[in-house]
């Protein structure tokens, strides 16, 4: 059984066709790319499945389950989680305490024991800023530990935010162009770092424009051309495929 399966999707934002009928799997640990021309419908897509929109039709399903339209919150507690085309960090914190929101699963919430900062809260902290201090070795940012979030460049708020997703401790992973903006040493580095996390046993699924990346590390691509499924298949199956270079990568190619 694959671990996400998203059956006939479709949304319609005042009447347009965002997503029509789209179905595919992803199988555990593999990274998964979603490819398409500008207004494909490949965010929107993402964020159908991650429960930031209520599809208008359509079915998705993780490891078996029924999760259609649950909300984000949910479906973090059951493994989902995300980073975003537009940056979505705390500007107001440090690095290492948006990495610790990730980790809010893990914390005790109540709050009487919050307020009264009993030693077992105060212990739960120690361990989640250990934790977040790993996961920022593990992304790159082991210098950035106490930076304050306003301060740091593009490319490492880029990783903070994969940093704060991996926190929650996730079984799949959606990036949201995680190499947008970069040079060609900062998308090399980006490239190994989400085969590593695929190959620590995260299900990777990416929308990525970087054709060149997306061709060296996934398992199997995904092309939308006006919300629709143009075709799915392996790298070098959809890099030949006519209809994919005529609507997407060009005759060049």
């Amino acid at each position: 059984m694959a671990l996400l399966e998203v059956s006939d999707l479709s949304m319609t934002f005042g009447g347009v066709l965002a997503v029509q009928n789209v179905s595919f799997s992803v199988e555990a640990g593999v990274v998964y790319s979603v490819i398409g021309p500008n207004g494909a419908g490949k965010t929107t897509l993402f964020n159908l499945i991650t429960g930031i929109y209520r599809p208008k039709s359509g079915e998705v399903r993780l490891d078996g389950e029924m999760v259609t339209g649950r909300p984000p919150h949910e479906l973090a507690r059951k493994g989902v989680a995300r980073t975003f085309q537009n940056l979505q960090v705390c500007m107001n914190m440090t690095a290492i305490e948006n990495v610790m929101l990730g980790g809010h699963l893990s914390v005790d919430r109540n709050l009487i024991k919050g307020m009264l900062r009993f030693p077992s809260v105060r212990h739960a902290d120690a361990v989640l800023r250990a934790k977040s201090a790993e996961l920022m070795a593990y992304v790159g940012l082991g210098a950035y530990l106490d930076a304050d979030a306003s301060v740091m460049p593009y490319g490492a708020l880029k990783r903070l935010e994969i940093a704060r997703a991996l926190a929650a401790r996730p079984r799949i992973l959606f990036l949201d162009e995680p190499a947008a903006g970069f040079n060609p040493m900062e998308t090399t580095e980006i490239d190994g770092l989400v085969r590593k996390i695929a190959d620590s046993g995260i299900t990777v699924v990416l929308v990525e424009h970087d054709m060149k990346m997306v061709m060296n590390i996934s398992d199997r691509i995904l092309v939308l051309n006006y919300g629709k499924k143009l075709t799915e298949g392996a790298a070098r199956e959809v890099r030949r495929d006519p209809a994919v270079i005529a609507a997407y990568l060009g005759k060049a190619a």
